[in-house]
């Protein structure tokens, strides 16, 4: 809502839904199978995107990568429909776990939600303590942190969903909850756009005990005002990403980039894109990402079944393939696996 003008509405950004039979126009096979992944970014849902459940998401992983394991991150699934509101989230978190179980009785070779990260509206305080350790009892192991989604702008609106308070992270009542992180050993993941990078800085400069995972490359974001201003957005964004990485506490997920708020149209077209014509739009994202982060603070992610919206699982793998094809195998090692396992304590 803007202040000056209580009635205004900003306009809805529609997502970009999965459609199966535009994704079956373009296949892949994988480049680097051989190549070890842990996808440290992914959700669940009874009914969002068509429904992507234990079923979907093997069906994607089976595309012909290595993924050894992945890690679920919240997005206001299977919440308790009663209790204490501040407990009901607590729900998201239970219903994974038993997936996971679920998948590993069946012996599957990938280990489903190795990592699950959940939510708990850190602006209830020290009062926050009491959801922490509901989380971490109801994720029976796996529970690694707390995502809470701050992505709002006054000019438009994401999706269908409430956007959060204009700068979440600057509240001092959040801070009072975010400190109680650390004493929990527990990891913090931002959803945020580009425009919010430097309260994201100053949250995670003012918590250097706590492990920060900025999601989706910082969100530069291609809609509304800033739709056909790419240059310039990049250059704002490439600032901020350059003096939040002087935090050694914080990392980023390299991904995200197939939402429609980013502004890719690849969504919009009659086919579906190929690994190659992603790779030339995102390189420059995520090529400055590992520049700046290296690649020990950097960790490719599938957003799925986000970005599901834009390509298959094949062919976004692939696309990041294509994006490191000239980096060493220890780079490689760092940039798929190894930074997520060490992230997520994996």
């Amino acid at each position: 809502m803007n202040p000056q003008n209580p009635s205004f509405a900003p306009p809805v950004i529609p997502r970009a839904e999965v459609r199966p039979a535009w994704l079956a126009q373009h296949t892949e096979a994988a480049l680097e199978p051989d190549l070890a992944i842990i996808d440290p970014h992914h959700h669940l849902s009874d009914h969002g995107w068509g429904g992507y459940l234990a079923d979907d998401l093997l069906a994607d992983l089976g595309s012909g990568h290595r993924i050894e394991s992945t890690v679920f991150i919240q997005v206001g699934f299977a919440y308790r429909d009663g209790g204490p509101e501040s407990l009901r989230p607590v729900g998201e978190t239970e219903r994974v776990a038993r997936i996971a179980r679920e998948a590993a009785q069946a012996g599957h070779a990938t280990r489903l939600c190795a990592g699950i990260v959940g939510f708990a509206d850190l602006s209830l305080g020290a009062a926050v303590e009491e959801v922490l350790t509901a989380q971490i009892e109801a994720g029976a192991g796996r529970f690694r942190g707390i995502r809470c989604h701050a992505a709002a702008h006054a000019e438009f609106q994401y999706g269908v969903m409430q956007a959060p308070p204009l700068h979440l992270y600057m509240a001092p009542a959040f801070r009072d909850g975010f400190a109680r992180l650390a004493q929990f050993g527990l990891s913090f993941d931002s959803w945020a756009y580009h425009t919010q990078l430097q309260e994201l800085a100053d949250l995670a400069r003012a918590f250097p005990q706590t492990p920060v995972a900025i999601d989706h490359v910082g969100a530069p974001v291609g809609v509304g005002p800033y739709a056909g201003r790419r240059d310039a957005v990049f250059a704002e964004w490439r600032a901020d990403m350059r003096r939040i990485a002087e935090l050694p506490n914080v990392c980023v997920k390299l991904g995200g980039l197939g939402m429609s708020v980013i502004g890719f149209p690849f969504h919009l077209r009659d086919a579906p894109p190929t690994s190659a014509e992603l790779a030339q739009a995102w390189a420059p994202y995520i090529r400055e990402c590992i520049e700046i982060f290296c690649p020990r603070r950097c960790m490719f992610e599938s957003n799925f079944p986000v970005d599901k919206g834009t390509c298959s699982y094949a062919v976004l793998w692939n696309a990041f393939k294509r994006i490191t094809a000239d980096l060493s195998e220890d780079d490689k090692r760092w940039l798929y696996r190894d930074t997520a396992a060490r992230f997520y304590r994996l």
